[in-house]
């Protein structure tokens, strides 16, 4: 799974080593997902009277390699990486190899043109990208890369280009975003950067996750109830502002974020962030771009601590993980084992579910719903489910279900089992067992999670952070709960 991350410091002094530093550090956090190849951008000098293109470096291979490179080239650029910038926005990515060979060409940031107009960064597929491919080649632009991903920024030049030909000069970073959103089909996470907008962000997803973390930098601001839906309004104060696809690549910097939610598209400007909810309708009128009203959203914390996403004494991720879980077992049953007195039995109380009992036991079936590994451990878990309450349980593997459109009843009880809460292929499942009526039970390790949100009630595993790829304790705990 490609990886991305984003920095921008606002009205606060970060020299370009500083902000390099912060985005190799980034990528780095994102390792454990898995990679072939990474790049970053950041801003050219700011001494210049026309806004100089972004400098983009990508390289092939590990993150070391990618530093190495960068190094090497801005010692031949005589780049100066003593040079203060008080704002400043730099994106930067891990990739994994689905459309073309791992190489620099097809290595994101991806870019509209030679002069790097429109730079993005991509986690998950375009599925319509040969057909916007068609139609921007028809238009006079010419593809270097083999990715769905270049189709992207491209197209964001397009739309910018016809509004500006069309009258509009006053189109916003915000607007062009928009529509070239309701061209996409296909999952993704999507970070946009673009010399027309200097020092500004835009951020948007679906079905790929995506987070915003907000550093404020005095103690009045930081006193401030960041629950408060206008926390994240311009206030002129300095901060620092962050975009992961991974909660572990913000906890080191701020414990304040918002979970950018499908469909939602964040502007980050002059200090605050602007949401937006797609309208996949087109909003065309007197040659201009139209753009849908803003909604406010509070931040909320990460259930994280730095320590958590080290290795400490081990050599690895996985053996650390594997050492953890009869910790994590015992984080997993605290509070929910009711001890009895000496006529009482023991009992279960399950926080979460004990407001849908009377519709669980009245369920026709019991589905369970996930991909990989959280699949194996629902099927581990069946047998003795099935023995304990009587109810036929069964099992859909999440992608299927969705493809050959299976049966759901309202009768059924659907249960997601998600380690992130934010599996694609998972959500997608549950958003069809929504249609359906189905009451939907989610279990999932992440707080605030996609499937913890929109499941109608669920199961919180508290394994702890898990970077491993391979599946350890929350594997076990799982099947546990």
């Amino acid at each position: 799974m490609c990886g991305i991350f984003a920095y921008l410091n606002f009205n606060v002094s970060r020299e370009r080593r500083y902000i390099l530093e912060v985005l190799f550090n980034g990528l780095r956090r994102l390792e454990y997902r898995g990679y072939d190849s990474a790049g970053v951008s950041i801003d050219s000098s700011l001494n210049a009277d026309v806004v100089p293109p972004p400098l983009v470096f990508r390289k092939e291979g590990n993150i070391d390699s990618l530093v190495k490179s960068v190094y090497e080239e801005v010692a031949t650029i005589d780049l100066n990486l003593e040079e203060s910038f008080s704002t400043h926005a730099g994106i930067a990515h891990t990739r994994w190899a689905t459309h073309g060979e791992p190489s620099p060409k097809n290595s994101h940031p991806q870019t509209s043109d030679a002069r790097n107009e429109f730079l993005v960064v991509h986690n998950g597929v375009i599925t319509n990208y040969e057909v916007l491919k068609e139609t921007l080649v028809r238009h006079g632009f010419t593809f270097e890369s083999d990715t769905d991903t270049e189709v992207i920024p491209k197209l964001a030049k397009f739309v910018f280009d016809n509004a500006i030909e069309e009258g509009d000069k006053s189109v916003t970073f915000s607007q062009v975003v928009l529509e070239v959103i309701r061209h996409l089909e296909g999952a993704y996470a999507l970070i946009f950067k673009s010399t027309h907008y200097p020092n500004e962000l835009i951020a948007c997803k679906r079905g790929s996750p995506l987070l915003l973390g907000v550093k404020e930098l005095t103690e009045e601001a930081d006193r401030a109830s960041f629950k408060d839906k206008k926390f994240l309004s311009s206030n002129g104060q300095p901060k620092e502002l962050f975009l992961s696809s991974d909660p572990s690549a913000l906890v080191e910097h701020t414990k304040k974020v918002l979970v950018i939610e499908d469909g939602e598209v964040v502007h980050v400007k002059d200090g605050g962030a602007s949401i937006f909810k797609i309208d996949h309708a087109k909003e065309k009128g007197n040659g201009t771009l139209k753009r849908p009203a803003s909604v406010q959203r509070a931040l909320s914390v990460l259930e994280m601590e730095v320590e958590q996403i080290n290795k400490g004494k081990y050599e690895h991720y996985m053996q650390k993980e594997i050492h953890e879980q009869p910790e994590s077992l015992t984080t997993t049953m605290r509070g929910r084992l009711i001890r009895g007195g000496l006529c009482k039995a023991k009992s279960v109380l399950l926080g979460g579910l004990k407001d849908h009992l009377k519709t669980l036991r009245r369920s026709r079936r019991i589905v369970f719903i996930g991909c990989g590994t959280s699949y194996n451990a629902a099927l581990a878990a069946r047998p003795i489910l099935e023995e304990l309450s009587g109810i036929p349980v069964t099992l859909e593997i999440a992608s299927d279900l969705v493809d050959r459109q299976g049966p759901i009843y309202r009768e059924d009880t659907t249960v997601f089992v998600s380690q992130s809460g934010e599996t694609a292929d998972t959500l997608q499942a549950l958003e069809y067992a929504l249609e359906n009526g189905a009451l939907c039970v989610g279990i999932t390790n992440t707080v605030g999670s996609a499937i913890a949100r929109n499941t109608h009630c669920g199961i919180h595993i508290n394994a702890g952070c898990e970077i491993g790829v391979a599946s350890t304790k929350v594997n076990k705990l799982n099947i546990f709960s």
